[in-house]
């Protein structure tokens, strides 16, 4: 049975749900290597190169009350995580971004939290956009509004990240209940609307069923923009009221991730350093990932903790890994050095 639903993958036919919950519920190691085998070979015979995205981190001055019950990200959720308040200036953003550029990163994505209106975004597109010529991932999840997509998409944002994180609504509320699940589907609607690429994606071992997780990979086909589907491993804080939830294991991350591209066979399939550990970077393109995130170069010039874990991947560390697996990392050629220069005002 196995065997037949990888081969119509490789052919590259739709599986049905009932298929991709079959593979799922795969406890034989010798099956899961073939869904891992199956899926990288997916991924290569689209495209060997992987994709390098770094990160600016533009506040973490939430005003989601109560505060999402595994978040360490917002002020004084964790001490692992970023405990005191921040909000980036415009000079720390365009001095990110440019050391992101100079590193020949092709990409930077800029998250910040909630109660915004996605200003806080608008603005980083554009110092991103007017200063550098770096592929540009926004990620505020729901806080953004009908006019700040619309201002994203003036300053040619290329992607626009709203992770639903799960669609079990019980589960979301449980874990999520300063927010609503719809609003977050609205943030995606109105993303696909504007004829941005959507970026939305899973965050696995929170309690979730396998076939919470079919559900949701099928749901957001749904979606024409899709064009990136990021997973996340759970891993858990002190001092958040999770903190004894067990972190997703390694394996349970990697089946989802192949699993994954067996279902979205040339969607960018995108795994954060910090959620699955920089250490373990390799496994998650040995089962198919083909976009490495949160990846810091040397010299860059802010403090940075990860979001999901404190953690995050070095630029050179995860290029000498992509390449030791005979893959193709991204990497834009380095500019002659220049004279630093401010914001672009106009």
């Amino acid at each position: 049975m196995i065997n037949k639903i990888i081969k119509r993958a490789l052919n590259e036919q739709d599986l049905k749900k009932d298929e991709v919950l079959d593979l799922f519920k795969t406890r034989s190691y010798e099956n899961i290597l073939k869904i891992f085998e199956a899926a990288s070979e997916l991924r290569d015979s689209n495209n060997k190169s992987i994709k390098l995205t770094s990160t600016v981190h533009l506040t973490n001055v939430c005003k989601i009350t109560p505060k999402c019950k595994y978040c360490g990200f917002a002020a004084k959720t964790s001490s692992e995580g970023y405990y005191y308040s921040f909000s980036k200036t415009e000079d720390e953003i365009l001095m990110a971004a440019q050391s992101v550029k100079k590193a020949g990163i092709p990409r930077i994505s800029c998250s910040g939290a909630h109660g915004y209106n996605g200003q806080h975004a608008v603005q980083a597109a554009k110092i991103v956009k007017e200063n550098t010529n770096l592929e540009l991932l926004i990620n505020v999840g729901s806080d953004l509004t009908k006019e700040s997509v619309k201002q994203l998409t003036e300053y040619n944002t290329d992607t626009v990240c709203c992770n639903l994180e799960t669609i079990n609504l019980k589960l979301f509320n449980e874990l999520k209940p300063g927010e609503k699940l719809k609003d977050r589907l609205m943030t995606c609607k109105m993303v696909e609307d504007e004829g941005i690429e959507l970026s939305s994606g899973l965050l696995i071992g929170i309690g979730e069923s396998y076939q919470d997780r079919v559900n949701h990979l099928f749901f957001l086909k749904e979606f024409h923009t899709l064009g990136e589907v990021p997973i996340m491993g759970f891993n858990p804080y002190m001092e958040t009221p999770m903190e004894n939830h067990p972190p997703c294991s390694l394996i349970e991350q990697m089946k989802t991730i192949a699993i994954t591209r067996l279902v979205f066979q040339d969607m960018r399939i995108t795994v954060p350093t910090p959620t699955i550990g920089p250490e373990n970077v390799k496994f998650s393109l040995m089962a198919g990932a083909d976009n490495v995130a949160t990846v810091i170069p040397d010299h860059y010039p802010l403090d940075v903790k990860g979001v999901g874990s404190s953690t995050y991947g070095n630029f050179k560390e995860v290029v000498k890994t992509i390449r030791e697996l005979g893959l193709n990392p991204e990497i834009n050629e380095i500019p002659c050095p220049v004279k630093e220069v401010g914001i672009t005002k106009t």
